[in-house]
């Protein structure tokens, strides 16, 4: 079975997460990065989460976002270590959950944090605010993206996640990011 942290060291799968606040470009960069490197990038599970819902999340839905998120992981995580693969790529992980609960609701269910620091990947992608917002109906913070980039910030150190800030326009985040796995 494949280790739920960082790195598995019986498999040697390291995951790198791709955070950072509401439209910074985690998702378009994972995908770009899993094609280059002929990887998979595991979604974000509470935007399909919150689509099917239809209504505004709640505190209520963290248990069920945090526990989907775990399992659409762990299902990530088998089928690489299936493949032999080396590396995993994540678009956003349980650290986000984290700072989204303390963001709308000022605290988080202690088993989250809990799952979230056991679980914690090997590296964070954090990803500037400095891009234009790109408002998609599902994302709602665009005038208090500074706040939550602090609180990513703030949370990523907590955790002692090793992170690596990734700024700029579309071609330096590429290169950063493909300077980072390159190296892994």
């Amino acid at each position: 079975m494949a280790s739920i942290g960082g790195a598995d060291t019986a498999h040697q799968l390291t995951r790198i997460v791709l955070t950072g606040s509401e439209s910074v470009g985690k998702t378009t960069l994972g995908l770009q990065l899993a094609a280059r490197y002929g990887l998979t990038c595991v979604p974000e599970f509470v935007r399909d989460y919150a689509a099917a819902k239809g209504a505004p999340l709640d505190a209520r839905d963290h248990g069920a976002i945090a526990n989907g998120q775990m399992a659409l992981e762990d299902t990530h995580i088998a089928a690489a270590i299936a493949r032999g693969d080396t590396m995993l790529l994540q678009d956003t992980d349980l650290i986000s959950t984290v700072v989204y609960c303390h963001h709308y609701f000022g605290r988080c269910p202690e088993f989250i944090e809990q799952a979230a620091m056991a679980r914690r990947a090997a590296h964070y992608l954090l990803l500037e605010i400095d891009v234009p917002w790109i408002a998609d109906g599902m994302r709602d913070r665009e005038a208090r993206r500074d706040e939550v980039h602090v609180l990513f910030r703030q949370t990523l150190a907590r955790f002692d996640a090793p992170v690596t800030v990734v700024q700029g326009p579309w071609e330096q985040r590429l290169a950063t990011a493909t300077a980072l796995i390159d190296a892994v």
